[in-house]
């Protein structure tokens, strides 16, 4: 179970529909954010700079490296990670993977070279429209692409996983996208982790997560967040939910 820290203008924030000009901010420091999730019972962490992943700026790895140097899980790294320099610079900082979403759909001789050279390493973040539709730089760009050819694209390449969430869809609100889930299912290869990346609003939206499946294929991950600050549930009974899956 992934735990989630989203960081934007140096602040861990919250978006409640993925729109950073409606970000809330939580609290001024992101490291405290990520060791607090650790000590609640997080046993990974994905770590989201908004401000790279939306603009272009860079200003937040710092802190994105001083939470990998804090943490004692896996951190996964995502959020304008779109050259060469940032993957080896994330990971030689010891990010146990990243995350791309934006230059594994407009550049794939990239994604391909990335892949070959750190496998195993590089997940494939999707942000889904209801018509599956993949928007991208942080949902302020549509792609054009679709849910199921960029996992067969993307696949091929040598995607170790996938994060799907749901552009658009508040969590603690509406249901997650199952019918994208399950088609990540089916088109991703045993060897490839389908993560649900969206968040959900309660225990039950867990247990249904954990049910789903696609031609034997089950999600190998969830990603939690406001949820638990919400008080909708601890760690504990979501691990108690996970450990039936």
């Amino acid at each position: 179970m992934y735990a989630r820290v989203n960081i934007l203008d140096g602040r861990a924030v919250r978006l409640p529909r993925g729109d950073v000009a409606t970000a809330i901010s939580l609290e001024a420091d992101p490291v405290a954010r990520a060791v607090g999730w650790v000590e609640k019972g997080a046993d990974k962490l994905l770590i989201i700079d908004l401000d790279a992943a939306a603009f272009g700026n860079y200003g937040n790895r710092p802190l994105v490296h001083s939470i990998i140097e804090a943490s004692d899980v896996p951190v996964v790294v995502g959020g304008g990670v779109r050259s060469t320099r940032e993957v080896a610079e994330l990971l030689e900082a010891g990010a146990s993977r990243v995350t791309m979403g934006t230059v594994a759909l407009v550049d794939q001789v990239l994604f391909w070279e990335l892949c070959r050279e750190h496998p195993g390493q590089i997940l494939v973040s999707l942000d889904v429209k209801k018509d599956e539709e993949l928007v991208m730089r942080g949902w302020t760009e549509h792609s054009g692409a679709f849910l199921e050819e960029a996992l067969v694209e993307l696949s091929s390449a040598g995607a170790a996983g996938f994060m799907i969430a749901e552009a658009g869809r508040d969590a603690l609100e509406e249901p997650p996208n199952h019918s994208a889930l399950q088609l990540a299912l089916r088109t991703s290869s045993p060897e490839e982790e389908v993560v649900a990346a969206g968040g959900v609003r309660n225990l039950d939206d867990l247990e249904d997560l954990v049910q789903l499946e696609a031609d034997g294929q089950k999600l190998s991950g969830v990603v939690v967040g406001r949820e638990i600050t919400a008080g909708r549930f601890t760690f504990e009974e979501a691990r108690a939910v996970l450990s039936l899956g």
